[in-house]
């Protein structure tokens, strides 16, 4: 599908029925639960070294001021001071670490994405965590996700405000890049920005919705029931962009007998 005929079909998009894309949200969660918690628990197991990156530098400078410290004549504290050369290098680790991790998130929610296709629609094909992790994707993915915390971060300087405006539409990065992969970044998010300007109210308010009562279940089931409604609150994105574009039946086909074959 090319992107004229995507963002004609936006443009044209019809009223959608709040109440039924929140049922339809909970039957659909019903059948890709699992796969949900295999995406957040990936997520989590894969983000570990990158926070390890983070957190055993700073324990080992800490243990360093704490030896090197000493009290002066007046019985004071004396802290050394910290090196500018390592303050530099603790900051570039930071931002690698983050980058890191926001380039899993984007691959692994866009591959559940199209897990959640398969399961919807009860097609045959692989569940593919790692999808796109391939050598075809992998570059495409960090720049999606460079630009993700690009927009973010533009969106927290500018008094947080835009920010709010823009969750909407960031959230649709991933839907679209994952029924999409083969658009160019500029293009993903630019429709994502259309689509979630077309349906900000709608979305936003599945969003709260969703992510309150995912909330709400997973505290009551001691704490650890986050871990398994988490993934609730991804798929009303997936299934209003199901209404409003729609899926090239024919190219996924294809790409599901190719994806078989491997």
């Amino acid at each position: 599908m090319n992107i004229i005929e995507i963002q004609r079909r936006i443009q044209n998009a019809k009223i959608l029925d709040f109440g039924e894309l929140f049922n339809q949200s909970i039957e659909l969660f019903k059948k890709t639960w699992v796969q949900g918690l295999v995406t957040i628990l990936l997520n989590m197991v894969l983000a570990i070294p990158l926070i390890m990156i983070i957190y055993i530098p700073l324990l080992f400078m800490g243990l360093a001021d704490a030896y090197s410290g000493s009290y002066d004549s007046y019985g004071y504290y004396d802290q050394p001071e910290i090196n500018p050369v390592t303050l530099l290098i603790m900051f570039i680790l930071y931002l690698f670490a983050i980058f890191a991790m926001m380039t899993i998130s984007v691959g692994l929610k866009s591959a559940f994405y199209r897990i959640c296709k398969l399961k919807d629609l009860e097609q045959m094909g692989k569940e593919d965590y790692f999808y796109f992790f391939k050598k075809q994707y992998l570059g495409k993915t960090i720049k999606l996700s460079v630009a993700y915390m690009g927009i973010t971060i533009i969106g927290a300087l500018l008094c947080v405000i835009p920010l709010i405006y823009a969750i909407v539409p960031l959230s649709y990065m991933f839907v679209v890049y994952a029924f999409n992969p083969d658009k160019s970044i500029s293009e993903i998010i630019k429709l994502s920005f259309e689509l979630g300007n077309k349906k900000w109210l709608i979305t936003f308010g599945l969003m709260i919705t969703t992510g309150f009562l995912a909330t709400i279940v997973g505290a009551l089931m001691c704490g650890v029931g986050v871990y398994l409604t988490a993934s609730f609150a991804f798929l009303p994105m997936y299934l209003i962009y199901k209404e409003v574009v729609g899926f090239d039946d024919k190219n996924e086909n294809l790409e599901l007998k190719e994806s078989s074959m491997l």
